[in-house]
């Protein structure tokens, strides 16, 4: 398991702390990821040991896909919802310890309070931008290839098992 910055999302015995390059001899370069990763899983089905095997995409790139057009009518919309969501939740925080006992007046003015400041933030922001960046995107790191490292111990073992693999002699469950 790994944190969204690729580290491990806990330290595990024995491997490293900082950022390191890896090390390894190459034992297999894949298209996508996810044939570097079958290989693996394969390498795992045959009882390798994968602790010496390490996947490494080469050649990165940030790939931004555009969602959508941005428009006042959209950001006006998004900011309010955000702030209902915000101000429904201070609203119900405040009508659980309000000493007034139960009522929605807490919560309508939560979230009353909470879509004007949605709103007004929302404009704010859109506003300075001045029309720079009218879109909405989501963000990808991808890379060019992905190659399969392997200890020099293993390294010959885990090449005849994956060439078994590309030749198809070997079926994958």
């Amino acid at each position: 398991m790994s944190t969204p910055f690729g580290g491990p999302a806990r330290s595990a015995p024995g491997l490293p702390n900082l950022p390191t390059p890896p090390t390894g001899w190459p034992v297999g370069s894949y298209a996508t990821y996810e044939e570097a990763q079958r290989a693996v899983d394969y390498l795992a089905d045959e009882d390798f040991p994968v602790r010496d095997v390490t996947i490494v995409g080469v050649d990165l790139m940030l790939v931004e896909r555009i969602v959508g057009r941005l428009t006042w009518g959209r950001v006006l919309l998004s900011g309010a919802a955000s702030g209902a969501w915000f101000g429904l939740f201070v609203g119900l925080l405040l009508g659980l310890f309000s000493p007034t006992g139960t009522g929605f007046g807490p919560i309508l003015v939560g979230l009353a309070s909470g879509i004007v400041f949605g709103l007004v933030f929302a404009a704010v922001g859109y506003g300075a931008s001045r029309g720079r960046r009218d879109f909405t995107s989501a963000s990808q790191m991808v890379a060019g290839r992905y190659d399969v490292l392997c200890q020099p111990r293993n390294a010959e073992k885990a090449r005849e098992l994956l060439a078994k693999l590309a030749m198809g002699t070997k079926t994958i469950t």
